[in-house]
């Protein structure tokens, strides 16, 4: 849970980098609270559960963003490769790929290796 916060509260950050561990973490607790909302809205068939749901989705799009940029930069990509996705099929999966992808060990251009940081502190 602490990642998932940690994302949010740098959720207008297009610097540096992410871990692997914080970007899946990230989009496991999103996925979780978008599938309760959406067993809510499904049980309950209120619109005013819809309408949460519009309003978490527009909350969570600028972290999203965020920390899928700040990824690209752990594997030395530019964060511009995030508009790459809008390609139907090929670009979804291989945005895939680069998020599963190892970081570039040692520091890059986008900043120092966040597993050497994250050691030390």
């Amino acid at each position: 849970m602490s990642w998932f916060i940690a994302a949010l509260k740098k959720y207008a950050v297009f610097s540096g980098r992410a871990r692997r561990k914080e970007y899946w973490l990230y989009v496991l607790f999103m996925y979780i609270i978008f599938a309760v909302l959406g067993i809510v809205a499904g049980a309950s068939h209120a619109s005013a559960v819809f309408a949460l749901m519009g309003v978490a989705y527009l909350g969570f799009l600028l972290p999203t963003w965020g920390v899928s940029v700040r990824r690209l930069h752990d594997t030395g990509r530019s964060g511009w490769w995030i508009l790459f996705g809008m390609v139907p099929l090929v670009g979804g999966i291989t945005l895939l790929v680069f998020f599963c992808t190892d970081g570039d060990a040692g520091a890059n251009k986008y900043g120092p290796n966040p597993k050497e940081v994250q050691a030390f502190a």
